[in-house]
């Protein structure tokens, strides 16, 4: 099957591409059509940024909105998943001693953003430990409500974390954040193409997620979703002509006759739009292709490697496989200088690989896609054994 669909994609064969899940690959179609649309933005830009564009913008929310259970009035794009939660971070009214309640998982960069935020109002970050390895969703749930108090106005969770590939059992911990009238905010930056989702039914305040990982559009396409009653709270972080001065106004329209909340962050000057527009593309090469079918492929593949792994070095996965991403898993290995391996990975092996230290644990996290293969995965197998000195099983041991 790999070979069969590594055809679609542009990545170098002489790299055995191990990390779709830092900033994905965007198939050869899908490229095609992110190339047209550049192609025909610079062939009259005054028309297509400056007649056609707001049009334009909302065929990929209708498609994605389609895609993800939700109002396609609710959702707009934005470069990155980054960009979306710092949108909202920045525009929340939080004051001093206000509670910012997050977990020990989540991504660096937003870590910073919430700690930016907490320096220029004063609120507080909380962070719960989640109980680990995780297996349970009670015990998750209720760590994230024993860390709630009267103070907190914030939870922020990842849907699928960065660091460690968990997929976060969220739904009764943000209906419990409603119950108490605290915001709820995720970073949904790996879910999208990744898991099958319904943001309506998930209920968060705000949902962010990129397009550019699991659903494989071009880099530098997101989207933001937001409840429509939270929609008000929010400010664009770049002021152009989308904002209108009234926009606070009860039953305001946007420059461009959306909402104000689209048209003050889909509209934010001079830039290219390909990436978002090639949305629709990218949905249909994956129903095309019945790229669901191939994910449980992946899925398979993918816990299959972290087994064979964690029984060479006898360590413990991080989660019982239903609260690890799909196709997705971060596997500990033993002590080791974690940048070495990773530099001695690519440049020995050619394997395109994060390893790294999150807390007190080694660990290298595993991306599958279409385009991967087991003897790709025996690569790696055969290259962490050497560098890390395991000992490897005899081959009939292996089946």
């Amino acid at each position: 099957m790999s070979d069969n669909l590594a055809r679609h994609f542009l990545l170098r064969e002489d790299v055995t591409f191990l990390n779709h899940g830092s900033f994905g690959a965007c198939p050869r179609p899908v490229f095609a059509a992110y190339q047209g649309w550049q192609l025909e933005l610079e062939q009259e830009p005054v028309e297509f940024l400056g007649r056609r564009l707001h049009d334009l913008l909302r065929v990929p929310r209708e498609s994605l909105a389609a895609e993800l259970g939700c109002d396609a009035n609710d959702i707009v794009g934005v470069p990155n998943a980054t960009n979306g939660l710092n949108i909202v971070a920045q525009s929340l009214d939080l004051k001093p001693g206000d509670q910012i309640l997050t977990t020990d998982h989540e991504y660096s960069a937003l870590e910073k953003t919430w700690a930016y935020v907490c320096r220029k109002t004063g609120a507080e970050i909380v962070v719960v430990k989640v109980p680990m390895p995780l297996v349970s969703e009670a015990a998750f749930t209720q760590t994230i409500i024993d860390g709630m108090t009267e103070r907190t106005k914030v939870l922020f969770l990842s849907h699928i974390t960065s660091p460690t590939a968990l997929l976060f059992p969220i739904e009764n911990a943000i209906a419990e954040a409603r119950r108490r009238g605290i915001w709820s905010v995720i970073d949904g930056a790996h879910t999208p193409g990744h898991i099958k989702l319904d943001l309506d039914a998930i209920g968060a305040d705000f949902y962010a997620g990129n397009c550019h990982k699991w659903m494989m559009t071009p880099k530098g396409s997101a989207f933001l979703h937001t409840r429509r009653e939270m929609q008000g709270l929010l400010n664009p972080l770049v002021i152009s002509h989308g904002w209108t001065k009234d926009s606070k106004a009860p039953g305001a329209k946007g420059s461009f006759g959306n909402s104000p909340y689209i048209d003050e962050i889909e509209i934010r000057g001079t830039r290219d739009p390909a990436p978002w527009l090639t949305v629709p593309a990218a949905i249909a090469f994956r129903k095309e292709n019945d790229w669901w079918a191939i994910a449980e492929h992946c899925h398979s593949l993918a816990q299959d490697t972290a087994r064979r792994l964690g029984e060479l070095t006898g360590l413990a996965p991080l989660s019982s496989p239903e609260f690890c991403a799909p196709q997705m898993v971060a596997m500990p290995i033993p002590e080791c200088d974690t940048l070495v391996v990773h530099t001695t990975l690519f440049e020995k092996y050619g394997i395109e690989i994060p390893v790294f230290k999150w807390q007190d644990t080694c660990i290298a996290r595993l991306s599958v896609q279409g385009y991967n293969s087991r003897p790709q995965m025996d690569r790696l197998i055969d290259a962490l054994t050497e560098l890390l000195e395991l000992k490897q099983a005899p081959l009939a041991a292996q089946g």
